[in-house]
């Protein structure tokens, strides 16, 4: 059997009593090191686990898919995930190459930033297509994310954005060369993700194309949910631009309609008394500029 496991948000003591049971009684148990991170590292989470890790970066778990599945047709194996298994479309790439080998599976499933994304205090149901927000680079600047924010602000969903993470990356010369050297690992912060927002805002009014959004547009910054020092932070978009959340992982949330129930929730997380009366004002907003 091939178990995929969600490990939750925080710390090693996320993981379900369930899941920590199965992994326990594997013959071996894949980290997988690259769609996201805990609080915690390796050691810390075998320490708790009483049991040794195999870490599977983007190369193994995409490429060498096999050697993990391998021998899972007559033992267990456990390829645990951070949050949940079904958070990337990688793992259900791995659970497809089970089903064609003849392996079964099982799922145990964990809380992912797709759901405890509401301790911000907006409401699930009211969240549209989430995107991702990437790294820009000095030739490559992509915008493709916007007209899905667009396409969810006019229908007064909220978006929530996951930011970029960059792990065991090489830079474009020594890909060209096959060197196996890799860039340190980067993680967009909520700071990052607003001020390349702010400039396809600059971008978009200069073709004087109707906005989704504006530098007055309310949006929501969170770190390391799940975690004991998670923060969130609620203010316009300029504001978030200057906010400093901390450690990795961030996330940010772009906001629709907002419900008077949302809107005291936000209060509570409000940037400033600047923050609080931009709140108050969204309620009866317009998402062009």
């Amino acid at each position: 059997m091939l178990y995929l496991i969600g490990l939750g948000l925080g710390d090693a003591k996320d993981i379900t009593v369930k899941g920590l049971e199965i992994l326990r009684a594997c013959s071996r148990v894949y980290l997988e090191a690259y769609t996201s991170i805990l609080t915690v590292g390796k050691e810390a989470l075998e320490e708790y686990y009483g049991r040794e890790l195999i870490l599977a970066d983007r190369e193994t778990v995409e490429q060498e898919a096999d050697e993990i599945l391998r021998g899972a047709d007559q033992t267990d194996v456990a390829f645990l995930v951070v949050g949940d298994p079904f958070g990337a479309t990688t793992h259900s790439d791995l659970m497809l190459r089970a089903v064609k080998a003849g392996i079964q599976y099982r799922v145990i499933h964990n809380a992912s930033i797709m759901n405890a994304v509401g301790c911000c205090g907006l409401q699930l149901y009211n969240f549209g297509e989430a995107v991702s927000i990437v790294f820009w680079t000095e030739s490559w600047k992509p915008e493709s994310f916007y007209d899905k924010i667009k396409r969810n602000r006019q229908s007064g969903m909220h978006t929530l954005c996951l930011l970029d993470i960059k792990v065991k990356e090489q830079t474009l010369e020594n890909l060209m060369k096959g060197r196996k050297v890799y860039e340190p690992p980067r993680y967009m912060s909520v700071c990052q993700a607003a001020e390349q927002l702010l400039e396809i805002v600059r971008h978009k009014r200069e073709q004087n194309e109707d906005l989704a959004i504006s530098e007055d547009t309310v949006c929501v910054g969170l770190s390391r949910v799940g975690s004991e020092d998670q923060k969130i932070k609620a203010g316009t978009l300029r504001q978030l631009a200057l906010v400093e959340l901390g450690k990795p992982l961030h996330s940010l949330i772009i906001t629709g309609h907002l419900h008077p129930m949302e809107l005291d929730m936000l209060r509570l997380f409000a940037v400033d008394e600047q923050s609080l009366a931009a709140l108050k004002a969204v309620d009866s907003s317009t998402f062009t500029s």
